[in-house]
């Protein structure tokens, strides 16, 4: 019978005991590190490039969350792998400085921890555009916006460096994923992580729930309405759903296995196979940073617009005399009306505003 933390009292002497991998699985590791940290690292830092020379892109809410997202995801890109890899290919057998572990280690937490967060601000985003569609623009202002982005980040240095703090684990029994660390640091870390994954579901559970209800009630037959109108926003709804179940398989895939695993060892001692599967679901969080500009950035419309002047601005492309591609008033007034045609249903709404 396996004997819990408390009797058995995980005495490691060094870090060794934290280097699980076989070589096989240092290099598996490594190729994962180096690919998804690149891309992540260049989506993400072109994210930010284009929100931050457009004027219009950097005065709505939607995307200043969606620039803190990317913020948050750079972040993940350059401390995870760095020292994800240093700490499991490290050969030292001695004890590294225990708050130069955790300085590293808040590191890592603070940029998964904004990630998650601004997922929840997204999402939250996206379900008072729905469903609170005429107060959106009273409720969601670019003031009260920047504050929730500030409030957000200052809660995260601060839960994510506690443990530098003094919140600590002085002597053993340590958290079997990570030394010097408290369980119950960790476990109120992952709890509150799966808190805020639940509150993203049911925002976009609700988002859903609101625009097959706002359907049915488009779908009652009236006069003059056409047949091939009704099938059309059909295929917006199922377009609408495919979406957002994309979105939630991949918060679910790419975070519960960790978050199971260290809740897991709180209660209970983990054997070296739990800790080397840990290993290769930590590097999921990472792969969930790459993913996140592909499905919250790039698909939005404007954004991509966007993109496409500032490319043909580098390139070359505008000439003094060409005012086809360059941004100013006129175009962007022209823009917006562009994309508010046709705006019949809600559905319609996200998917023109957001997952376009």
């Amino acid at each position: 019978m396996r004997k819990n933390r408390t009797e058995s009292g995980n005495k490691c002497e060094n870090l060794s005991c934290y280097r699980v991998l076989d070589d096989t699985e240092k290099n598996i590791i490594i190729w994962i590190c180096c690919l998804a940290g690149s891309i992540t690292f260049l989506e993400n830092i072109l994210v930010l490039v284009v929100i931050g020379t457009s004027e219009r892109l950097r005065k709505r809410p939607s995307y200043l969350f969606i620039a803190s997202l990317a913020m948050a995801d750079v972040l993940a890109s350059t401390f995870f792998p760095i020292i994800f890899l240093e700490f499991h290919l490290s050969n030292d057998s001695k004890n590294e400085n225990p708050k130069i572990y955790l300085f590293k280690l808040g590191g890592v937490t603070m940029a998964f921890t904004g990630s998650v967060g601004s997922l929840l601000l997204t999402s939250m985003d996206r379900y008072l555009c729905i469903c609170q569609a005429p107060r959106y623009k009273l409720l969601l202002t670019r003031r009260r916006s920047l504050l929730g982005i500030s409030a957000l980040w200052i809660l995260t240095i601060v839960i994510s460096f506690l443990p530098l703090f003094g919140w600590r684990q002085r002597e053993p029994p340590y958290s079997q994923l990570f030394p010097y660390v408290k369980p119950q640091y960790m476990g109120c870390w992952a709890g509150l992580m799966l808190v805020v994954l639940f509150l993203i579901l049911a925002a976009y559970a609700l988002i859903l729930w609101k625009a097959h209800h706002h359907e049915a009630a488009m779908e009652t037959p009236k006069p003059g309405r056409s047949t091939k109108g009704r099938h059309d926003r059909m295929r917006v709804d199922i377009r609408l759903a495919q979406t957002l179940g994309f979105i939630l398989l991949i918060l679910v895939v790419c975070w519960v296995p960790s978050l199971t695993i260290m809740v897991v060892d709180v209660s209970r001692e983990l054997n070296r196979s739990e800790q080397r599967v840990f290993a290769f679901c930590g590097t999921l969080c990472l792969v969930n940073s790459a993913v996140n500009p592909l499905v919250y950035a790039l698909r939005c419309r404007e954004l991509r617009r966007a993109l496409l002047t500032l490319l043909r601005r580098v390139r070359g492309a505008c000439s003094p005399g060409n005012t086809a591609c360059v941004s100013g008033p006129k175009n962007d007034k022209h823009a917006e009306q562009t994309d508010r045609k046709d705006r019949d249903t809600l559905s319609e709404s996200l998917d023109r505003q957001h997952l376009d």
